[in-house]
């Protein structure tokens, strides 16, 4: 009912009742009032402001920020001054040398015969020369390689007739050579060109190739290389860590599902910098299925996102999860994001959070290139300090700030994910955050920027499978088109296991594929 002056209570205790009521009331539009007014500013600064989550000051990191706030509790030297294994050379500066893997054709420039003559009359003697390096590029140029099988028969009996083989090709009866295939999944896979452009850049030379036609070679080659992509997982379920996470793709025409319903693309990273494998994986669900059909099996450490879809996984006896530091940080960036213009250059809560998560960042980076057992040493001596500040800051602050802001969501998950994002003290060879998987998935994500979708289930699969060797490929140090142009010339040739083991990336080197970039043998 409607308050008017005309049905006021007459009592003094009823009026002070309403009058409370009223207040609780006036309290709860107040925070909803807040609380738009909080994501409005978030939304702002996501659409118009810069998207870095640096903060100021963040080159100090390894300052005492946090001494201005209230109460400090623990004085902390974090000076983080990395042992003598752990420093880098100092970058150099000016221009980079060429790569010293690239094919080097000289231009010979030698003076004329008539300048060869000395004015004492003698003849000038080569004493040297001067060289200097120039970067060039031939763009793509298209040939028709013409494969003659040479036919021998008996004259005398007129028989016994012998043909010469064909080595096997990546797709029979196709016109397309292996060379031609790389080029089309590398153009896709690896620089976001869609088959529709590419179909026009082929009509512009007068080539006829209709993206249903592209489509359908994409899909072939991916199946050809799913041989390696099986003994790529059996490596990575044998690694001790294994980063996952996962991003939305659209698929049109994907069984009892609308067109407008968006389906996955999982991710994996595992293995050391020298043998590191990236596998992609599609799903129509986020289901915690997934990764229980992705990961059955395996024992060891599972890095993710807060995301409680891992946890049937993470469940399973012998694994161990860890939750993403960047994840937690980048809640307290909003949360400052999303601060009134009066008060984002003052210092707040959130702001001693981002400077104590940014003293153990700065020690990672110091320790980057150290041993796991050095990694392990440091991390016990000058990052526990600061992370059990974090945790008696966090005691004090969470139950002040109102569960429904964005300073108190960053809040609560960080002590609701305490545990996990502070495993990664116990062992040297973990990370601190999941951005090895961010950054797998990323390529993905910037491709669907401009193909889109999907159009079957079938294509993402084909998706999946070519980014897998692909992102592999590069976190190896391989060029993508030397590599799976040899994927495509040799997997047709392998007789069994050991001839695919040997095509896993860390196999091969990067100068041997870029010096075989030729004709096949037997070309004249």
């Amino acid at each position: 009912m409607k308050i008017t002056p005309d049905n006021l209570p007459d009592d003094v205790e009823s009026l002070k009742a309403l009058v409370q009521e009223q207040q609780v009331l006036l309290d709860k539009k107040q925070a909803r009032v807040e609380h738009l007014e909080e994501q409005w500013r978030l939304f702002l600064h996501r659409k118009f402001a810069s998207q870095s989550e640096k903060a100021p000051g963040q080159g100090e990191l390894f300052d005492e920020a946090e001494a201005a706030a209230e109460d400090p509790i623990i004085e902390l030297d974090a000076e983080a001054t990395p042992s003598s294994e752990t420093k880098t050379k100092a970058k150099t500066r000016g221009r980079k040398p060429l790569p010293s893997e690239l094919p080097r054709v000289k231009v010979i420039y030698d003076l004329p015969e008539s300048e060869l003559q000395c004015p004492c009359g003698c003849q000038l003697t080569e004493m040297g020369e001067e060289t200097s390096e120039q970067l060039d590029i031939i763009p793509a140029k298209i040939r028709v390689l013409q494969h003659i099988q040479k036919k021998y028969a008996c004259k005398a009996c007129e028989g016994n007739i012998k043909i010469a083989t064909k080595p096997a090709q990546p797709i029979p009866k196709s016109n397309a050579s292996a060379g031609l295939l790389a080029h089309v999944a590398v153009s896709k896979y690896q620089d976001a060109l869609p088959l529709y452009r590419q179909e026009g850049m082929f009509n512009r030379v007068g080539i006829h190739l209709p993206r249903q036609t592209l489509a359908n070679w994409m899909t072939r080659v991916s199946e050809l290389l799913q041989p390696l992509i099986n003994l790529m997982r059996d490596r990575l379920l044998e690694s001790p860590v294994i980063h996952c996470d996962e991003t939305v793709v659209k698929v049109l025409k994907e069984p009892d599902k609308p067109a407008s319903s968006q389906s996955y693309m999982w991710v994996q990273v595992a293995g050391p910098p020298q043998q590191r494998i990236v596998l992609f994986d599609y799903d129509q669900s986020r289901s915690g299925q997934v990764p229980l059909r992705l990961l059955s099996g395996y024992q060891g450490y599972l890095h993710t996102d807060g995301y409680e879809g891992y946890n049937a996984v993470a469940s399973q006896p012998g694994i161990t999860q860890l939750c993403c530091m960047a994840h937690a940080r980048r809640k307290f960036m909003e949360a400052k994001k999303a601060q009134p213009k009066n008060k984002v250059k003052t210092r707040g809560k959130a702001d001693v959070a981002i400077d104590m998560i940014g003293k153990l960042y700065g020690l990672e980076r110091a320790y980057k290139s150290a041993k796991p057992e050095t990694r392990y040493q440091m991390r016990q001596e000058k990052a526990k300090p600061v992370i059990d500040k974090l945790r008696k800051w966090l005691d004090k602050t969470v139950s002040t700030v109102p569960p429904t802001t964005l300073l108190g969501k960053a809040l609560h998950y960080m002590d609701k994910y305490w545990s996990r994002l502070t495993i990664y003290l116990d062992d040297g060879q973990l990370q601190i955050d999941n951005n090895v998987a961010e950054n797998a998935i990323r390529p993905f994500v910037v491709g669907r920027k401009n193909w889109l979708f999907s159009d079957t289930p079938k294509g993402a699969h084909t998706s999946a499978r070519i980014y897998s060797v692909i992102e592999t490929a590069k976190a190896n140090g391989l060029e993508p088109y030397a590599y799976l142009k040899q994927l495509f010339t040799q997997l047709p040739l392998v007789a069994n296991v050991n001839d695919v083991e040997a095509l896993l990336p860390w196999n091969q080197d990067l100068t041997t594929l870029l010096m075989n970039e030729t004709l096949p043998q037997g070309v004249n």
